[in-house]
């Protein structure tokens, strides 16, 4: 019997590699040494997904100084891959899980690290670059990005902005006689997980403001500087500019990086998962197990999971979902996955939920897979 397991990471408790070794665990406890386990931790774009591609690739790991959402320094790396092609996780520089509760604000974060990561790549003589832009802590609609990348941002009194969610609003000129000319050489792939617009129900804003820490307050003010900035920069309403799917990712990077570098949008789970193997892996598999740690609506638009279970379906194999938790629809889901389960047996806090949230992992793996043995 072989079995493929392959799962994004549980965020804020488990890698994509803690995850897949969990489920390895329980499966050769419940199927004895006759299972053969085909492992695949991997990223839609965001966190962890530079760790799949660097081993899947054999690509080197290249660290640098950059500072993250909230303007403080850290080290970040970007992936030299050996086809002399780079790929920027924006996570690693500008990603939630570099701030503590406390500290996610999108009117206070910016993507300039992410910029800096690019910077640091076209120094190394990278022109063709892919972005995974999951997982970050920002609603700045690029606005960050570009300025670390040469563009001077100015309110209508002529003074400079840093390009922060707050300052979207007051932007009224874009100076861009100082924007890198390099990338108007380069080829740009974005690595997205999601096809949300920029602006409205369905944008940035709305959908992923209150996850970054975004209050009804907040929300509003974000999204009237998103329109703007919008706005500015495309010299048409937000009505008629603001609706591109892909744009509304990691709070409007993808935006910026389709009006600024003319980058193209692909899907960041199909493309790891095509640089892993594991589309002739899941061919010849028995059943496939993926994950992550929160399903909801979101999951089905281009998330990891779905990027697998569709791989498996393709080749006419089951995939069974293992999430930390699942919200919404489960008939949608039903229709995507063969059986979904989540590891919260009990009602507890967060708090509890992401320190256990190992334990809990394996225990639903054990009884899970344990209901497949009696079946068998």
């Amino acid at each position: 019997m072989f079995i493929v397991v392959s799962t994004d990471s549980f965020k804020d408790s488990l890698s994509s590699i803690e995850v897949c070794d969990v489920l390895s665990r329980a499966l050769r406890v419940c199927f004895g040494d006759g299972v053969e386990v085909g492992c695949f931790p991997l990223g839609d774009g965001g966190e962890g997904t530079l760790e799949a591609v660097l081993s899947a690739t054999g690509g080197e790991r290249i660290v640098v100084e950059v500072h993250d959402a909230l303007g403080r320094v850290r080290r970040a790396s970007y992936g030299l891959l050996p086809d002399g092609s780079c790929f920027v996780e924006m996570a690693s520089a500008s990603g939630i899980q570099g701030l503590a509760q406390s500290e996610r604000n999108p009117l206070l974060t910016s993507s300039y690290g992410t910029g800096e990561l690019v910077r640091a790549a076209l120094d190394r003589g990278c022109r063709r670059l892919t972005i995974g832009i999951g997982g970050s802590a920002t609603n700045d609609g690029g606005a960050g990005f570009v300025r670390a990348l040469g563009a001077r941002l100015f309110d209508i009194d002529g003074h400079e902005l840093e390009g922060r969610g707050c300052d979207l609003g007051k932007v009224s000129r874009v100076d861009l006689s100082g924007f890198d000319s390099r990338l108007k050489s380069c080829q740009i792939v974005v690595a997205c997980d999601v096809v949300n617009p920029l602006c409205g129900d369905f944008g940035a804003t709305r959908v992923f403001g209150p996850q970054k820490g975004a209050d009804a307050g907040m929300l509003v003010e974000l999204e009237s500087g998103m329109r703007h900035w919008c706005e500015v920069l495309t010299g048409r309403p937000a009505e008629e500019s603001a609706n591109v799917p892909g744009d509304g990712a990691a709070g409007g990077l993808g935006f910026a990086l389709r009006h600024f570098c003319g980058a193209t949008m692909s899907s960041g789970g199909r493309l790891v998962a095509e640089l892993s193997g594991l589309p002739a892996a899941i061919s010849r598999s028995n059943f496939v197990v993926t994950g992550e740690g929160r399903t909801d609506g979101q999951t089905l638009h281009g998330k990891l999971p779905a990027v697998v279970a569709d791989i498996a379906r393709e080749h006419h194999v089951p995939c069974i979902l293992i999430s930390g938790a699942i919200e919404g629809d489960r008939e949608a889901l039903s229709t995507r996955f063969d059986a979904c389960f989540s590891t919260v047996g009990r009602i507890c806090s967060l708090e509890d939920a992401l320190r256990d949230a190992s334990d809990n992992l394996y225990w639903t793996a054990i009884n899970v897979f344990s209901t497949l043995c009696i079946l068998r």
